[in-house]
């Protein structure tokens, strides 16, 4: 296994349409994973959650937070952040709009949106510890 990559050495792999887990801590301590869509920008993820949602509720009592995206097939690329999210509004409608197009498509995602009644948080993850791993020297 390759460790000590950058998300570049990854070759766009972040930008392939996968789901992500979003990791965040209940108020009796407890980990909520949740599978989310997300999208790698300037240096960080951006995910969206509905505001009153459980995620947007622990983030807003407790900024950790950590994100794995990874591949089911070889080279099983992966990356993991560790950090303390930020929980805003602003920006929130113009990421969902992206991420619902990178994962329904243009078409769908218009129809998706348009039908949607919740209103969007945005929740910011900026890299804290950052985990970049791959197998492609692995012969499978």
């Amino acid at each position: 296994m390759r460790t000590d990559l950058s998300v570049e050495d990854l070759s766009g792999f972040l930008s392939d349409r996968v789901l992500a887990t979003l990791a965040t801590y209940g108020s009796n301590g407890a980990v909520r994973l949740s599978p989310v869509w997300y999208e790698w920008a300037d240096g960080g993820f951006n995910v969206v959650v509905a505001d009153g949602d459980v995620k947007a509720r622990h983030l807003a009592r407790d900024s950790r937070a950590s994100l794995v995206v990874y591949d089911n097939d070889p080279p099983y690329r992966g990356v993991e952040l560790r950090t303390d999210a930020v929980l805003t509004s602003e920006g929130a409608d113009e990421v969902e709009r992206r991420l619902a197009s990178k994962y329904l498509g243009a078409l769908k995602a218009e129809q998706w949106l348009a039908s949607s009644s919740w209103s969007p948080l945005l929740v910011r993850l900026d890299p804290g510890e950052l985990r970049v791993w791959d197998f492609s020297d692995e012969d499978f």
